[in-house]
């Protein structure tokens, strides 16, 4: 979740969904007025079965985060993929950002569609936004994947990161595919500055999830890291154990949660990761629900 500072690491690291050419609209693009944003979504897909809601990343997108794997999901499921407050072309209001509210957000985004249950997939500050969907409205999360640098706490991060994060300017992102898209498409091309600030208090001032927290979301969960992420393995391995993994499988059967952590991969690759995530996500989703069963003497 305190993923901005890997930003900067883009200037280096190849990432060609994130430098396709952006229209103004995308497919199927749409606007809500949500808690007082005119939010930007976007529905593709069959209009059947449960939906896929798609939440990108820090200063992403819908297409610089999901564009190789979306076109694929959405052949088979209704998917909708959403644009955060100030992020794509959805317009800055005059208010903080914080994982609570982009919830509840997205929330009221789904509930004016007629949402009442569906699947998320968030990659970054999108699977934290669908952590706090987990706890704040349970009722709509059916499964979760989180995919890359998921954490639960502000500890799972390499301390460096987190002082990189302090330290972070508008001038530090210049040149990245991520300012590209944002000059292309946004509302209000002169707000970038502003965003980059939310962002870092976002990051800076956040303080996690307690363990309680964690273990109350009964969604199964896809954890996606790379061996090489902003988050420290043995934290992902904790938060993995608190959604309900870590268990002899085949003696009590497969817990509803899942962790894949993808070799020689970083934050900034795993969403290029195409065919891996294409190999895993949909199946996950596809999956029946879990029936862990109880051991013997148990």
């Amino acid at each position: 979740m305190v993923l901005a500072v890997a930003a900067m690491m883009l200037l280096d690291a190849s990432s060609a969904s994130a430098q396709r050419t952006i229209g103004r609209r995308g497919a199927g693009g749409r606007y809500a007025f949500v808690n007082g944003l005119k939010m930007y979504y976007e529905v593709r897909g069959p209009l059947r079965g449960r939906p896929v809601v798609f939440l990108h990343g820090a200063f992403s997108n819908i297409e610089s985060d999901f564009g190789k794997i979306l076109p694929t999901i959405a052949k088979t499921r209704q998917v909708i993929a959403i644009e955060q407050q100030g992020h794509g072309r959805t317009a800055d209001i005059d208010r903080p950002l914080s994982y609570e509210q982009m919830a509840d957000d997205v929330a009221e985004l789904l509930r004016q569609l007629r949402i009442t249950n569906a699947d998320f997939v968030g990659y970054s500050m999108g699977g934290g936004i669908g952590m706090y969907m987990a706890i704040r409205h349970p009722e709509l999360v059916h499964k979760l994947v989180f995919a890359g640098g998921a954490s639960f706490g502000p500890d799972g991060f390499y301390p460096d990161l987190l002082e990189g994060e302090k330290k972070m300017t508008p001038e530090a992102l210049a040149g990245t595919p991520w300012l590209k898209a944002y000059m292309r498409i946004a509302p209000n091309r002169g707000d970038w500055p502003k965003l980059v600030e939310k962002i870092k208090d976002l990051d800076v001032n956040w303080r996690g999830l307690s363990e309680d927290q964690v273990r109350s979301i009964k969604a199964p969960t896809l954890l996606i890291v790379g061996d090489a992420d902003v988050v420290r393995p043995e934290h992902v391995v904790q938060m993995f154990r608190l959604l309900g993994g870590g268990v002899p499988g085949d003696l009590v059967g497969l817990p509803r949660s899942r962790l894949a952590v993808l070799p020689s991969t970083t934050h900034v690759t795993l969403i290029g990761r195409t065919s891996w995530l294409l190999s895993m996500i949909p199946e996950f989703l596809d999956a029946p629900m879990p029936v862990q069963k109880m051991p013997k003497g148990g």
